[in-house]
């Protein structure tokens, strides 16, 4: 294919609730060819974020996801506030989730959750956290365990941290030297 192709010809938005709205393109991918008409979620940025403690433990997650209609285990996060940098988000999420204040903050990089059906980003983060807020209280429906390296692959394997985006996280911040996970 040549630079001039594909082409959209058009773009449909039906908005479906205030999380997300479903974007119709109907894509030409040679002269002459009938258009086809491929769907996509259009929603806010994620932020994914793998916090170490001052203790070296990594708060996780526990709560009910109605799209698999059960409960996960997985990294804090979030989506990005319109109009909000990823890192103050990631720095709010982090608190409002496990009550932990984020120290430092280290960009992991910004990645495509799944490039055939979503269109936005996930921006995933390593936060060295201060110690916990003393007046803290989870979210209602949020359960907070801190884990060792050793613990999260366990639950990994179980196949009981199952968000493969987080999953993805894991594997930036052992990239980026962040991390060392137990084989």
């Amino acid at each position: 294919m040549s630079d001039e192709w594909p082409k959209i010809r058009s773009r449909r938005t039906i908005e479906v609730s205030q999380w997300m709205n479903l974007v119709a393109r109907d894509v030409e991918f040679a002269p002459g060819e009938a258009p086809q008409t491929y769907h996509a979620v259009a929603q806010q940025d994620y932020i994914a974020i793998l916090a170490r403690t001052p203790d070296g433990r990594i708060p996780i997650v526990r709560q009910y996801r109605p799209a698999v209609e059960k409960f996960t285990w997985e990294l804090p996060a979030g989506l990005v506030d319109p109009g909000e940098d990823a890192a103050e988000g990631c720095r709010r999420e982090l608190l409002e989730e496990t009550g932990y204040p984020a120290r430092a903050i280290h960009s992991l990089g910004a990645t495509i959750p799944c490039a055939g059906r979503l269109s936005n980003r996930i921006h995933s983060f390593f936060v060295e956290t201060g110690e916990r807020v003393a007046d803290f209280k989870p979210e209602p429906g949020l359960t907070v365990e801190l884990v060792t390296p050793d613990a999260l692959v366990r639950l990994i394997k179980a196949g009981d941290f199952l968000q493969q985006m987080h999953i993805g996280t894991l594997m930036q911040a052992e990239l980026h030297g962040l991390l060392k996970l137990p084989r």
